[in-house]
């Protein structure tokens, strides 16, 4: 069997095979978190890879000075007191389900990508070695885990899926690789597991067990003989890959990916009605938050949707890799590309997940690796005359709805340019926090291969109060 066949059916993608090795974690079912509320059953994160701009969105300053606050204006919404930018008016309508924390403080050593990637999606500083080695400090097996993986950890396994899945794709491009999206320390076996799409043709998001190659089929697999003499090869093969339990374990999940009609029709949005496209948008970020809505309703505990960008349109034109790394046009790009998209498709997943019943049980989560620099000009893109917004980690909003978080609120404040928090500071860590007590995971230990203890997750507090 073909390297890329064995990761392919495996569901590993390409980064099970790379990153961290296999240590025992704690598995506890979730326990309630306080009387009267239940533990959310599944999170959706939705991460807005590049850095979207905290200013231009959720935390306006309409009485600063034209160099910080910029043209945008905001709009009321269906929650008194929680103003929206005028771009995002459908979302305006579900603001009632939203918790806006404008308070997230998430200064890094480097005020740049790699760096913010780790500290939003596992909820540690990192360390020097994001200096020391730029884009080129590649994941490695003693991170901390992201916070999917944890959460995948303490859950019962699924009986047929993952209990963390990643999708449209993994960032970023090879062989820049952000670290903090795989389970690293905690093991290969709790990383997520990824389902790739393109923007060209959103409606192909497929599973696994659609995407075997080289003659092999679901059948041949099913076959006890020659899936043993298969897999025999492929041990051969890796012969560095952690340990023989580790690799038991992804034949089981290979044989029940395989065997599964779940394992494929989650994936399918074209089992979905015409109007439902269309409410989302036919994009592949649209799209992907339709399937993450259908793997919360078969009950998948971690959904991860990173933004894919379109390189080729927005690339020359935002100064950027296609995303929210707006450092040229900020606000043409956001207003004419970003927003629109983003503002269909999030506000349509919370609608939907509300119209099912489903938002009590579902936390959703939007974050991602940093805010933009309050003061307009971008040295990168002209300066002033370029309009863009620069790096900057030290302050950025990040919005929760359901899983037991009261909507229509806004937690915390920035100061008067946005550029630090003011009112209520908190950290990616407490935000980290944050998702595992409304997951109802209260006891943070693990054990390294050794057996010894350590925390997953120390110096933060869940924030309560959103509850």
């Amino acid at each position: 069997m073909q390297r890329r066949q064995f990761l392919v059916a495996s569901g590993l993608g390409f980064a099970g095979m790379t990153f961290g090795s296999p240590t025992p974690a704690v598995s506890a079912a979730p326990a309630p978190t306080t009387p009267g509320r239940k533990p959310a059953k599944s999170t959706i994160l939705f991460f807005l890879c590049g850095g979207a701009s905290h200013m231009d969105m959720w935390d306006m300053k309409p009485e600063a000075p034209l160099e910080y606050r910029g043209p945008f204006q905001p709009i009321q919404t269906s929650a008194p007191g929680v103003h929206l930018s005028e771009h995002l008016p459908l979302l305006a309508k579900q603001a009632h389900h939203l918790a806006l924390v404008n308070s997230v403080g998430g200064t890094v050593n480097t005020n740049d990508h790699h760096a913010g990637y780790y500290y939003n999606l596992t909820g540690h500083i990192p360390d020097l070695t994001f200096v020391t080695k730029g884009n080129n400090r590649t994941p490695q097996p003693d991170d901390w885990p992201y916070m999917g993986s944890v959460v995948a950890s303490r859950r019962p396994a699924h009986p047929n899926l993952p209990n963390a899945i990643s999708l449209p794709h993994m960032p970023s491009r090879a062989p820049y690789t952000r670290p903090g999206q795989f389970a690293a320390r905690l093991g290969v076996e709790h990383d997520p597991m990824y389902i790739q799409g393109t923007r060209e043709e959103p409606l192909k998001l497929r599973g696994p067990a659609l995407s075997l190659e080289g003659g092999i089929t679901a059948d041949r697999l099913t076959d006890r003989i020659s899936l043993l003499e298969q897999l025999d090869s492929a041990r051969r093969q890796f012969d560095d890959f952690a340990s023989i339990s580790t690799m038991n374990q992804h034949q089981e999940r290979a044989l029940s990916l395989l065997m599964s009609a779940q394992s494929t029709s989650a994936f399918d949005v074209q089992q979905e009605k015409p109007a439902t496209l269309e409410r989302y948008g036919k994009t592949i970020n649209g799209m992907s938050l339709l399937v993450a809505r259908r793997l919360v309703e078969v009950g998948v505990p971690f959904i991860t949707v990173f933004w894919k960008g379109d390189l080729r349109a927005l690339g020359k034109k935002c100064k950027s890799a296609g995303s929210w790394d707006t450092h040229g046009n900020n606000f043409q790009c956001l207003k004419e590309d970003l927003l629109p998209e983003f503002d269909r498709a999030y506000s349509a997943l919370i609608e939907d997940l509300a119209e099912r019943g489903l938002i009590d049980d579902t936390l959703v989560l939007v974050t991602s690796e940093m805010g933009r620099k309050p003061k307009i000009g971008d040295p990168r893109s002209g300066g002033k005359s370029g309009a863009g917004r620069d790096h900057w980690t030290h302050c950025l909003t990040d919005v929760l709805a359901g899983g037991g978080i009261q909507g229509g609120q806004t937690f915390g404040a920035s100061d008067k340019h946005g550029e630090y928090p003011k009112d209520k500071p908190v950290t990616p860590a407490d935000i980290t926090h944050t998702v595992y007590h409304a997951m109802g995971i209260h006891d943070l230990t693990a054990y390294d291969k050794l057996g010894r203890l350590y925390f997953l997750l120390d110096k933060s507090r869940p924030i309560t109060e959103l509850f």
